[in-house]
């Protein structure tokens, strides 16, 4: 991507905002593969919402906000903070108890945030 937005003029004058109907448009089109039951279509459109995450992990990273390292390291802590019964001590017999933890555990973080 970095490579792209250097060589490729429409690549390089996208901004967040200039992407968000892309974001969406592929987030939608993941939902209508899921839909479609086809597993060739999501692995597909997966790609195609996952190219926006990178394009916009690489403009942050030019503005000195953050990296697609960042990013990577943001989610895992955040599946380990709301997920205490597989990385803590909590436990969880069935999905509800699953979701009464998440829950909880993404409450707490924005009463800190």
């Amino acid at each position: 991507m970095r490579l792209l937005r250097r060589e490729c003029a429409w690549k390089r004058e996208q901004t967040h905002t200039s992407l968000i109907p892309f974001v969406r448009e592929e987030a939608e089109e993941v939902v209508e593969a899921i839909e479609s039951g086809d597993p060739a279509a999501l692995c597909d459109e997966l790609g195609d919402l996952l190219l926006q995450v990178v394009i916009h992990a690489v403009i942050a990273e030019e503005a000195g906000h953050f990296t697609l390292d960042d990013v990577a390291r943001g989610v895992i802590a955040k599946m380990e903070r709301r997920n205490p019964h597989v990385f803590g001590d909590a436990v969880a017999n069935d999905a509800a108890e699953v979701l009464t933890l998440w829950n909880a555990a993404k409450a707490a973080e924005k009463r800190r945030g």
